[in-house]
C-alpha cells in the first residue's frame, strides 16, 4: 500500500499549478430533491461570504448547508477543522488522536461521511478519523442530521455528512484558474495549499479539469494555562518541548485529481482521486497513570471515486428519469508504535494494517406521473483489514455490506405544496474472515422512513418524519485489542435506531432564517464502552450491547442580519440515558445536555469584517478504567475572533486578489476537554493568507 501510495502522491502534487482559465464561483451540488435552498449573504469585491444556513432534503430531513470559501478556514483544511465550524454537530479527539463527530445523542460510527457520493465511514472501523482527511478539494459541505433518506446504504442511521468535489451542478460559466494559501501560528505551525482549474468548452460538451495539494507541519498545539494547575491532570503527560502539549505534532501532505464531463444533453461522468500521506503523535490521556503511548510514524490513504450519470431525460410515456452509478477504492496503510514511556525512546509494541474497501452504487430516479417521483438504490461493500501485531502475529479480516433501498415522494394538494415521502430498505453483513476468532454469521436488517414537509405559508416550512434503521458492529469493535488496551467481543449483534423528528423552518421573513427541530431516538442494543477486569487482571475497555439507549432534544438554528452585523446562533438540549437488560438507568460517556455557538460578525469600514464566536458544552462524563467507572468532566466554553479583509491586487485576472485575516482561536486560554485528559489547544494566534 505505501509503495502505491507514495509514488502517486508527488505526481498530483506537481500538477497542481499547470492549468489555468477564467474567473469563477465555486459551486456546491445541487440536490434534485431539496425543498429549501441555501442564500448567499454578502458580496464583498468578488468574494461571496456566508454562513451556515438551515435545508431540507427528501421528505423533511432537516440539514445544513455551507460553502466552503466562506469559511474562512486555514488552507487546505481537514475535516476536522471544517466540522468543529458547523453548527448542530459536536467533534471530538478521541484517545487514538481520531476526531469523530457526534449528532443528537448518535456517535461517530452511526454518521455516514461520503464523497462525491462515495462513503468514507464502511471500512474497518465504521468510521473516518476527520483529522487526516484533507478538504483541499472541498466545493461544499452538506449536514443532515438525524432522519436521512435511506438511499444512502447501510450503517447511515445517525445523519449524513456530504462533501462535494467533481459532482458539481449543470453548466459553469467559468472558474478560478489558480488560488494559493497559506497560513501560520504562533507555534510555528504552518498550512499551504495550491488549487488550479481549467474549464474547456467543446461543441456539444464541457469539461472541468482541477487539481490541487496542501501541506500542513504543526510542531504541537499550545496548552490552555487552566490545565497545566489542575490536579486530575499528570504534568508528565500533559507537557511536552517548548511548552507545547506532549506529542501533538503532526505533518501531513496531500494531493488531488478531479475531472467532469458534461454533455449537452445532460449525460456525465466524474472523476476524483485523492492521496494523504500523514506522520503524527497521540496526545495521552493525561487524567489516567496509564495512557496510550502512541504514535503514528506512517499513515496513507489513497481514495478514488468514478461515478457516471445519464441525466434526466425522457424514457416514453411523457415520463422522466436518470441512472448514476459509482464505484469507489479507498486504500488504507497504517502503522502505531507503543512506548513505554512519556520520552517516546523506546518501542514495546507495534500494529501494521492494510486496509482496501471497495463500493459500488447504483441508483435511479424516475418520475410517477405528474405528482410523484420514485428512486431506488443497492449499494455494496466489500473490506478487508491486513495486520501485523508486535507481538501477537498476523491476522486477516474481511467484511461484506449491501443494501437495497426504494424511496418515492409525492406532491399533495391542488398547489403541490406539499411533500410525503415514504422509503424502505433492507440492510445486510457478514465477515467471512475473522482472523483467530468467531466469524460473525450473516445478518439482515430492515429499515423504513415516513417523512413530509409542507409550505404553509412563505417562507414558512413544516416538516417532520420517522424511521427505522440498523448498524451492524465493525470489524474493529467485534476483534481489535488496540494493542492491549480493549477485550475483544466477537459476540456484538447489530443496533437499531427507531426515530423521529418534526419541527419548521422559517426562511427570508425580514432578515430572519430559523429552524426548529424535536426529536427522539431509541437505539437498541446500542453498542457502547465500559471498563472490565480481564483474566490476565487488568483493566481494560471493552464493547458491550446495552439494552437500549434513548435520546431526546431540540434543535434550534438561527441565522439574521441587524444592519451591518450578522448574528448565527445554535443549540442542541438533549437527554440522553442508557438502559440496561435489567431495566436500570445507566449514564453513558459524552452526553452533555447542552451544546451550542453564538456567532457575531460585522463590517467595520474600510473592508475590514469581524466576527466572533462563543462555543459551550454542558457537563459530561467519561469512562476511566483505572477508576472502573465513570468520571465528572465540567462545563466549558471558549471564545475565537477573527479579522478579516479583501484586498484587490490588480485591475482583473489571475492573482489580483487577497483575503488576509487573522484570528485568535480561543482568546480567553479557556480549559475545553474533547475527551477527559485531552484538552483542546489554548490561546493561539494565526495568519491566514488566499490569493486567487
Amino acid at each position: 500500500m505505501r509503495r502505491l501510495v507514495r509514488p502517486i502522491l508527488p505526481l498530483l502534487c506537481l500538477a497542481a499549478p499547470a492549468t489555468l482559465a477564467a474567473q469563477a464561483r465555486d459551486t456546491v451540488r445541487v440536490d434534485s430533491s431539496r425543498v429549501a435552498r441555501q442564500y448567499d449573504l454578502h458580496a464583498l469585491r468578488g468574494i461571496t461570504i456566508s454562513l451556515a444556513r438551515p435545508a431540507l432534503t427528501t421528505g423533511g430531513s432537516s440539514a445544513v448547508e455551507v460553502r466552503l470559501d466562506s469559511l474562512g478556514s486555514t488552507p487546505a483544511p481537514s475535516m476536522e477543522e471544517v466540522m468543529r465550524a458547523m453548527p448542530l454537530v459536536v467533534v471530538r479527539r478521541n484517545s487514538r488522536g481520531e476526531a469523530q463527530p457526534a449528532i443528537r445523542g448518535s456517535d461517530e460510527r452511526q454518521i455516514g461521511v461520503f464523497l462525491d457520493g462515495v462513503p468514507l465511514t464502511i471500512g474497518w472501523d465504521h468510521r473516518t478519523d476527520m483529522s487526516i482527511i484533507p478538504l483541499t478539494a472541498a466545493q461544499g459541505v452538506r449536514l443532515i442530521r438525524g432522519l436521512s433518506s435511506v438511499l444512502y446504504g447501510p450503517n447511515t442511521l445517525g445523519g449524513i455528512i456530504e462533501v462535494d468535489i467533481a459532482r458539481v451542478p449543470g453548466r459553469l460559466e467559468s472558474v478560478t484558474p489558480l488560488t494559493l494559501g497559506m497560513s501560520l501560528d504562533e507555534t510555528g505551525g504552518t498550512n499551504v495549499s495550491v488549487n488550479a482549474s481549467r474549464l474547456l468548452e467543446r461543441d456539444f460538451s464541457q469539461w472541468l479539469v482541477r487539481v490541487g495539494a496542501g501541506f500542513e507541519d504543526r510542531p504541537g498545539i499550545t496548552i490552555p494555562g487552566g490545565a497545566q494547575n489542575e490536579a486530575n491532570l499528570r504534568s508528565k503527560f500533559l507537557t511536552g518541548s517548548d511548552n507545547l502539549r506532549l506529542n501533538s505534532d503532526s505533518r501531513r501532505i496531500d494531493g488531488f485529481f478531479a475531472a467532469r464531463y458534461l454533455a449537452d444533453g445532460g449525460a456525465w461522468a466524474s472523476l476524483v482521486t485523492s492521496a494523504l500521506d500523514v506522520e503524527r503523535g497521540v496526545q495521552p490521556e493525561a487524567h489516567q497513570d496509564d495512557p496510550r503511548l502512541w504514535r503514528y510514524p506512517e499513515q496513507t490513504r489513497l481514495f478514488t471515486a468514478f461515478s457516471i450519470g445519464t441525466g434526466m431525460r425522457e424514457t416514453g410515456g411523457g415520463g422522466r428519469g436518470d441512472v448514476e452509478a459509482s464505484i469507489g477504492v479507498d486504500l488504507g496503510s497504517t502503522r502505531i508504535d507503543q512506548y513505554d514511556s512519556e520520552l517516546f525512546s523506546r518501542v514495546v509494541g507495534r500494529e501494521e494494517a492494510d486496509d482496501r474497501t471497495i463500493s459500488l452504487r447504483l441508483e435511479g430516479d424516475h418520475t410517477a406521473g405528474d405528482r410523484g417521483d420514485i428512486r431506488a438504490a443497492a449499494t455494496y461493500a466489500d473490506v478487508s483489514h491486513d495486520e501485523i501485531l508486535t507481538p501477537g502475529g498476523a491476522n486477516s479480516y474481511r467484511q461484506r455490506l449491501w443494501s437495497l433501498a426504494a424511496e418515492s415522494e409525492w406532491r399533495l394538494g391542488g398547489s403541490g405544496r406539499t411533500r410525503l415521502s415514504l422509503g424502505t430498505v433492507v440492510d445486510g453483513a457478514d465477515t467471512p474472515e475473522s482472523g483467530d476468532k468467531a466469524p460473525l454469521g450473516r445478518l439482515t436488517q430492515y429499515g423504513f422512513r415516513l417523512g413530509m414537509s409542507s409550505l404553509v405559508s412563505e417562507g414558512l416550512l413544516v416538516h417532520g418524519g420517522v424511521s427505522r434503521r440498523a448498524r451492524f458492529p465493525s470489524l474493529r469493535e467485534l476483534y481489535s485489542g488496540a494493542l492491549g488496551r480493549f477485550e475483544p467481543n466477537p459476540d456484538l449483534v447489530p443496533e437499531t435506531l427507531v426515530g423521529a423528528e418534526g419541527g419548521f423552518t422559517l426562511q427570508r421573513t425580514g432578515d430572519i432564517e430559523f429552524q426548529v427541530v424535536g426529536f427522539y431516538q431509541r437505539l437498541n442494543g446500542g453498542i457502547v464502552r465500559t471498563s472490565v477486569t480481564s483474566a490476565d487482571g487488568m483493566r481494560r475497555f471493552r464493547r458491550i450491547n446495552r439494552d437500549r439507549v434513548r435520546s431526546a432534544g431540540i434543535e434550534l438554528l438561527a441565522v439574521g442580519t441587524l444592519g451591518v452585523a450578522t448574528l448565527s446562533s445554535d443549540v442542541t438540549l438533549q437527554n440522553v440515558k442508557g438502559m440496561d437488560f435489567d431495566g436500570s438507568e445507566v449514564e453513558l460517556e459524552y452526553e452533555p445536555s447542552v451544546t451550542g455557538k453564538l456567532g457575531l460578525e460585522s463590517a467595520l469600514g474600510a473592508g475590514f469584517r469581524a466576527s466572533g464566536n462563543f462555543r459551550f458544552v454542558g457537563g459530561q462524563s467519561c469512562e476511566n478504567p483505572e477508576l472502573g467507572g465513570l468520571q465528572p468532566l465540567g462545563a466549558s466554553g471558549s471564545v475565537d475572533f477573527s479579522l478579516r479583509r479583501i484586498f484587490r491586487l490588480g485591475s482583473s485576472g489571475g492573482l489580483s486578489r487577497l483575503d488576509a485575516s487573522a484570528s485568535l482561536r480561543n482568546a480567553t486560554d479557556a480549559t475545553v476537554y474533547d475527551q477527559c485528559g485531552l484538552p483542546q489547544p489554548g490561546r493561539t494566534l494565526q495568519f491566514q493568507f488566499r490569493v486567487w
